[in-house]
Order: C-alpha cells, then structure tokens, then sequence
C-alpha cells in the first residue's frame, strides 16, 4: 500500500504518554489537566442530555453557541462578526487548522511554518498537495524573522501559518510582528491562518496579538480557537474558526465532508455555561501563572535552567548544564528523564524540519500542584545523581 505520509510516525505526545503510562512516570508531556473540569459545566452536559439535545446539531454549530462566540469576540477585539456567516464550530482546534489547509493549500501551493511549530501543520500541508515551507524560529527568544519570511515567498505563497501564544516554544508576537506579516502579504493571494488556542493564557508583561484585531489581517485571515484548553477540557474537542464570510463559505465545504457536525449536547453545554459565568476564561493567565511560578521555583536549585514562558502552560527547560544528559539529542534526553527519573516531558525536536543544536525539554503546568510537587521531587533527585 502506497503511505500518503511514507516519513509521519505516531506522534511524540502519543509515544510520551504511551510510555509514562507504562512505566507509571509523572506524565508532564502532553498537554491536558489532571484535575476536574468546573461542575457547572457536568451538570450542563447532562442537562443538555436530559433536555433532548441528542441529533446532529447544524453543520456550522448550535445557534446559541455561536452567537455566545459571536458576543465573547465582539467583546474582545471591538468588532462585529455575524454568527451565521463567520463562525464555523469544529472537532477541536485541530480540525479547524486541517479544514483550513485543505481550503486555501492545492496540489503545488505552497504554506509557510514557523519551526518549531506544532506537528500537525506539516502533513495538513502535503495532504492538500502542497508544499511546506519551514522557517525557524532561532533559541531562546524564538522570534519570528520577517526577513526570511519576505525571501520565502514565492508565487505559489498561498498560506502563512501563526501560533501565538506559541506551542512549543512558549513565546508570543511581538509588537510590530502583525504590521509586517501585514506588509508582506498586501496585494497577494496569500491568507493567514492564526493558530490562537491559548489566547487567554499570557503572562505578565505580555498581551495577546490576534489576527482578528489586526483590520488588514482581519479579512485575509482564519484565526482558531480551543474550548478544550480555555475550560480545561481536552477530551471535549470542540473549537472554533473565524473568517470573514467568502472565506468561511469556502472552509465550510471541507468541514461538512469532514467532521460535518460537532457533538450536540456539549455545545450546549459551553453555551449555557458561557452565559452563566461570562468570566469563567478571565482569570486562566493567573491561574496558569501560579503553577508556572510554583514549577520554576521547585526546578531552582537544579541545573535545569527554566526559561522565561511568555503564554500557553508549558514551560522550556534547558538541560545542557545537567551532567546526566549534557551532550545528548533532545530525543535521548526525554527518554533518559522519563526512564530514571520517572518524569516524562516533550523534546522540542520533533517540531522541526531540521532540528537546531538545542536542549530544551518542554514541561506541561496544566497539572494540580501535587503533581508538579512530584515530578519535581523526581527531578530534583535525578539532577542530583540519585536513582530511583
């Protein structure tokens, strides 16, 4: 059988979690919560249950949840997007990222990605028949390089991909960054999509840059959206995407021959849920900001040097000073922390075209703090030279 992705394996969340699971390791890598989700919203699902909201809901999502969207982005970014002809829900943020390539990328097109960007763009791009153009991202500040951007694009430029707050690298645009991607496509069929999924999570000192704030941007972009990571819900996988009207005509044609419709009783529920506790997204960046800081102050005494996480709740750690994994691929590294120490995290590699000399390790904070104090504990005792 002929492999459409002859070089994609399983991916690392997937082979991380598998193993911890295995070796009963503090699972720190993929990025899902371990703790419950707010009970309001349990209630709701079985309410919506109860009440009858069991077919398939409208292929574009639950009026009532997409005028709660509708109102939440009004809110936020000062303009009016029509709930009918705007916002399509979806199966998860990752399903809105692949519905979009498969809209704006064909056979020989070319989409542009920032390394280390998250795995599944890349193979969104070659099912779509086209090609990836990987431009990195160059450590510790993984700032976007306009530059390289600019002698980049080419005539068969059909896409730019963003992601800010940025998974994996824990960094956010920076001011001016949307002004000049902005530049650079004006007058060209090139569109945008911006990865936002960890939008309400930015730390002190940092804001939150959308597309959809961004007037030039706004109508020649598709910005994604999690409720997933915004209610402490994964396994909920529901998202959103936001387009102009043209633009979200043409991304509903794939989405109804995709997914076609979301689970019915859960857009319900977050709808209700929303306009229960309007608030309830409002204090994620110090709810985040409390692990982050409990995390980095346990890895103080380690040689594990934390770096500054500027959103998202993952935080990079560099391990080149730890005299047990100095000098090895980031790959290796993991697999040793998660084999002696009994802690697994993400190595950063697997988010590159061609991985950098670099050892950092990514950590997942979206934990309750007895976790973080035991994958610490672990830690600590690992970087002291002391087996389990």
């Amino acid at each position: 059988m002929r492999s459409k992705l002859p070089d994609v394996g399983t991916t690392i969340f997937t082979v991380m979690s598998r193993r911890a699971l295995e070796l009963g390791a503090v699972n720190l890598g993929q990025g899902f919560p371990d703790y419950a989700v707010d009970p309001r919203l349990g209630e709701l699902v079985g309410e919506a249950i109860r009440d009858g909201h069991n077919q398939y809901a409208p292929m574009p999502g639950v009026p009532q949840l997409l005028q709660v969207i509708a109102s939440r982005l009004q809110a936020r970014h000062g303009v009016a997007f029509d709930p009918q002809q705007e916002i399509t829900v979806t199966l998860g943020a990752t399903e809105a990222i692949y519905s979009t390539i498969q809209t704006l990328v064909g056979p020989g097109d070319e989409a542009i990605v920032f390394d280390p960007s998250y795995d599944s763009y890349d193979p969104a791009i070659r099912l779509a028949g086209g090609r990836c153009v990987h431009i990195p991202m160059v450590p510790p500040g993984f700032h976007y390089d306009w530059d390289r951007v600019r002698a980049a694009i080419t005539e068969r430029t059909r896409l730019v991909i963003v992601n800010s707050p940025q998974n994996p690298s824990c960094t956010v645009l920076r001011d001016g960054d949307l002004d000049q991607l902005a530049a650079l496509i004006e007058g060209r069929d090139i569109h945008v999509l911006s990865d936002e999924v960890y939008e309400h999570i930015v730390y002190p000192g940092e804001v939150h840059r959308s597309v959809l704030g961004h007037p030039a941007l706004r109508t020649k972009s598709v910005a994604v959206y999690s409720f997933g990571k915004a209610l402490h819900a994964t396994g909920f996988r529901v998202g959103y995407a936001v387009a102009p009207a043209e633009l979200t005509t043409e991304l509903r044609k794939v989405h109804q021959f995709n997914t076609f419709t979301i689970a019915t009783p859960l857009q319900h529920a977050i709808a209700r849920f929303l306009v229960e506790k309007p608030e309830a997204m409002d204090g994620l960046s110090a709810f985040f900001l409390q692990r982050h800081d409990l995390l980095a102050g346990l890895l103080a005494s380690t040689s594990l040097r934390v770096l500054p996480s500027k959103g998202t709740f993952f935080q990079l750690v560099d391990y080149s000073a730890c005299e047990r994994l100095a000098g090895m691929d980031d790959v290796a590294a993991a697999n040793r922390v998660l084999e002696e120490a009994g802690v697994a995290t993400i190595p950063l590699s697997p988010f590159y075209r061609d991985p950098p000399q670099q050892g950092f390790l990514r950590l997942c904070f979206a934990k309750r703090e007895e976790t973080l104090r035991a994958a610490a504990e672990k830690l600590q005792a690992f970087d002291a030279g002391k087996r389990p």
